[in-house]
């Protein structure tokens, strides 16, 4: 009775056990696409980010001119520094002073050429746009020196929920999918890498994307960069509470297990024997 309990014990544990393993085959990136591996079309086009309300630009001006670079440059301070400096901040405090931001019209005001529209534009056309203002404007001037301007966005952001939740900056002009979830800490073997939600806004529309981040595909497609605002929702996989990744805890918590059990069925055996021998003698010692 006892090896028919543990036999079935065993099987029962191991089952359970095998359900719960986290297998590489959940975790690991950069699979071949299958069945359960999703293929992605080739639809990779990366495409400069359009500004958008609420953004914040950080403009230099440079000329051989140095009372220009004054004027425009908050007494000439140095353009890399700066800009190193502003995105290091999660806030922009004093440095609202060096950076424009863009109003619910659309538009930046520039010194001395007022109201520049640059929603939907990219950094690189409103370098250009404003090239052409200043260099109109300065073109008046005796002795005129010509203008070069450096259009940047500060504080470029992505947010993750769900695992590892926070907000990062965006250090680089591309960044893909795999360096945003490795600056947050990547995901545990019990969040789900195959339904990644990636919410995005975009002309004044939401959209929610989801997508399989073990497929090898993945770097072709159109989820392959992030964008500033992007946010990453990563759940976790369901039922999974703990789990099991290695054979050798496989085998010695079912080891364990029917460890326990057996202990078990023996004391409630025992008790068992006890009261069958008690009233087989009539309840009399």
């Amino acid at each position: 009775m006892i090896l028919k309990f543990k036999y079935l014990f065993f099987l029962a544990v191991v089952a359970i056990a095998l359900s719960s393993c986290v297998t590489a085959r959940k975790v690991n990136y950069m699979q071949e696409p299958d069945k359960y591996i999703p293929h992605y079309a080739d639809t990779l086009s990366f495409e400069d980010y359009q500004l958008r309300i609420g953004d914040r630009l950080y403009v230099y001006v440079y000329s051989l001119d140095e009372k220009i670079m004054k004027m425009y440059n908050a007494g000439g301070s140095n353009a890399s520094q700066m800009r190193q400096q502003m995105n290091q901040r999660s806030s922009y405090g004093s440095y609202d002073l060096y950076t424009y931001l863009i109003d619910e019209e659309g538009n930046i005001d520039f010194p001395t050429i007022g109201k520049q529209y640059v929603e939907g534009k990219t950094t690189r056309e409103v370098k250009f746009q404003l090239e052409e203002e200043l260099g109109k404007l300065l073109a008046e001037i005796p002795g005129y020196s010509t203008v070069s301007v450096e259009v940047n966005i500060v504080n470029r952001s992505f947010s993750v929920i769900g695992a590892q939740s926070g907000r990062y900056m965006i250090n680089k002009e591309k960044m893909t999918i795999f360096e945003a979830l490795a600056m947050a800490g990547d995901l545990s073997e019990f969040n789900s890498r195959k339904e990644i939600k990636l919410v995005r806004e975009k002309n004044g529309v939401t959209t929610i994307k989801t997508f399989d981040a073990r497929s090898k595909d993945i770097i072709n497609s159109e989820y392959y960069y992030i964008e500033p605002n992007d946010i990453i929702y990563i759940r976790q996989i369901p039922g999974y509470s703990f789990g099991i990744n290695h054979v050798t805890t496989v085998i010695g918590v079912t080891a364990a297990t029917i460890s326990f059990g057996v202990f078990i069925y023996t004391i409630v055996q025992t008790g068992i024997n006890h009261v069958n021998k008690y009233y087989g003698n009539g309840g009399s010692k």
